[in-house]
C-alpha cells in the first residue's frame, strides 16, 4: 500500500451507531505487513543500523552526568539495564565496544567499577550543551509552535518531556524555559488525572502568535513558486516528494499524487476547534483531515533538531493535535514525505526532504555536536594506538572477571 496511494486515500466508512463512525484506510491487511511490505531506502536503514547503538550510548550518558559530582555511574548498575537497554552481551562488552567513548576504572573506595565518559565525548557533551543554551530564543520559538499547534493550546507536560531531546530543549527546560516566560506559558495541574501537569500557551492577543507563524513547507512553496516555470496553483497545497530508490511509480500512481497535492487543507498553525474536527470527520471529510495530519506531523518532524522522531513518541501528541489517524500509517501511506524504519526495536520517522546521503542538507550546532559522537560510535575500536588498545584489553578483560565474581 505504501506504493499505492488510491487504497491510502478511499476510505471505506461503516456506520455502527447514529453517533458512532468507523473508518479504516487498508483492507485484508495486517499493521505489520503494512509496515513489512514497504520500500526500504538504504541510505535511512544504513544510518539506524549505527543510530541504534547512539541512543544507547545517550541512554549511558545522561546516567553519567547525572552525577555532577563523580561524573560516573557503576558498572553493576548498568549491568542491572543490560536488559533494557537490549545490551545482549551485557553492559561491559557494549562500554569496552567503544573505547573512544567509555572508560572504566576501580574505585577503592567503594570497590565497584565505574564507567565514566572519555575526555573527547565528555568534550562533545559540552559541546551540545553550549548549543543549546545558546539558543534558548530557538528553544522558546520551538514550544511556541508545538502549544499552537495543539487545538486547545495545551500539552500533557510528559509528552513534552519524552520528546525533550528531540526538540533540543535543556533537561531543565521546566525552569529554564517555562517558568522564565511566564509570559508566554503557564503550567496547570491536570484535574482528571493527580499528580500530572499541562504546559498551556499564554497568548494574551487572541491568536496573534499564531497568526504570526508560518510552517516549514509554507516557506518551501514561496521559494518554489520564485523559479521559473512552476504553476502556482499547483504548488499552493504541495508536499515536496521524494521516494525510496527502487520504487516503482506508475502513471496511475504518480496521477493520484498530484490531485493529493492539490487538495486544499488546514494548516499546522489555523485556528481550528476540537468540535469543528470532528464535525468535518462526521461529513466525510476525512481526506482533509488527513492532509491536516500530514501538515501537522510534517511540521512536528521540521522542528526537531535531527529532524527524525521514535513513532511512540509523536503518538503521545495524536490527540492533543486533533488527529483522527494511526501515525504509523499516516507515514507509511505517505513515503515520499516520510520514511519508516524499524531497527533497533523501534519504529523511526525520518522527514525525507530533511536528508540528502545520510546528512542533513541544513544542519544546526545540537545535531553538528550529536553527530561527532555518533562517528565515535562508528569508530568502535578502531583509530587506538596498539599499546593503548593492548592495554584496555588487559585492563577490560580484568574488570569483566572482577565484575563476574563480584556478582
Amino acid at each position: 500500500m505504501a506504493t499505492q496511494l488510491l487504497k491510502s486515500l478511499t476510505i471505506f466508512i461503516t456506520t455502527t451507531t447514529k453517533n458512532q463512525t468507523q473508518f479504516q484506510f487498508r483492507h485484508k491487511t495486517t499493521s505489520a505487513q503494512y509496515v513489512a511490505a514497504r520500500a526500504r531506502d538504504p541510505t535511512f536503514e544504513k544510518f539506524m543500523d549505527s543510530y541504534k547503538n547512539l541512543l544507547k550510548v545517550f541512554f549511558i550518558q545522561d546516567l553519567i552526568l547525572a552525577d555532577p559530582k563523580n561524573n560516573a555511574v557503576s558498572l553493576p548498575f548498568l549491568s542491572d539495564l543490560s536488559q533494557k537497554l537490549h545490551l545482549n552481551r551485557g553492559a561491559a562488552a557494549f562500554l569496552r565496544k567503544y573505547p573512544h567513548i567509555f572508560r572504566l576504572s576501580h574505585d577503592p573506595k567503594t570497590t565497584q567499577i565505574l564507567c565514566r565518559l572519555t575526555p573527547t565525548a565528555l568534550e562533545i557533551a559540552h559541546q551540545e550543551s553550549r548549543a543549546i543554551n545558546d539558543n534558548l530564543p530557538i528553544v522558546v520559538d520551538r514550544l511556541v509552535r508545538l502549544l499552537t499547534m495543539s487545538v486547545s493550546k495545551a500539552l500533557p507536560f510528559r509528552a513534552v518531556f519524552k520528546v525533550w531531546r528531540e526538540m533540543g530543549f535543556p533537561d531543565d527546560f521546566e525552569d529554564s524555559v517555562i517558568v522564565k516566560n511566564s509570559h508566554l506559558f503557564r503550567v496547570f495541574d491536570n484535574p482528571q488525572e493527580p499528580g500530572t501537569h499541562f504546559v498551556k500557551l499564554v497568548d494574551k492577543n487572541g491568536g496573534f502568535l499564531s497568526s504570526c507563524l508560518s510552517s516549514s513547507v509554507e516557506k518551501w512553496r514561496v521559494e518554489e513558486c520564485c523559479k521559473e516555470g512552476v504553476d502556482l496553483e499547483e504548488i499552493r497545497f504541495s508536499f515536496r516528494h521524494g521516494f525510496p530508490p527502487g520504487m516503482r511509480l506508475s502513471k496511475v500512481f504518480k496521477a493520484r499524487v498530484r490531485e493529493w497535492q492539490k487538495l486544499p487543507y488546514v494548516g499546522p498553525y489555523d485556528k481550528v476547534s476540537l468540535s469543528e474536527v470532528k464535525k468535518r470527520s462526521d461529513n466525510g471529510g476525512l481526506m482533509g483531515l488527513e492532509k491536516r495530519a500530514v501538515g501537522i506531523v510534517h511540521e512536528f518532524l521540521s522542528l526537531s533538531v535531527e529532524k527524525m522522531v521514535e513513532v511512540e513518541k509523536i503518538s503521545h501528541f495524536r490527540k492533543w493535535f486533533g488527529i483522527e489517524f494511526n501515525i504509523r500509517d499516516l507515514f507509511l501511506d505517505h513515503p515520499g514525505i516520510f520514511y519508516l524504519s524499524t531497527k533497533g526495536k523501534r519504529h523511526t520517522v525520518f522527514l525525507r526532504e530533511a536528508y540528502e546521503r545520510g546528512c542533513l542538507v541544513c544542519p544546526n550546532p545540537i545535531y553538528d555536536a550529536r553527530r561527532k559522537l555518533l562517528d565515535l560510535v562508528r569508530l568502535e575500536r578502531r583509530g587506538l594506538v596498539n599499546s593503548e588498545s593492548k592495554s584496555r584489553d588487559v585492563e577490560g578483560t580484568e574488570l569483566l572477571v572482577e565484575n563476574n565474581a563480584s556478582s
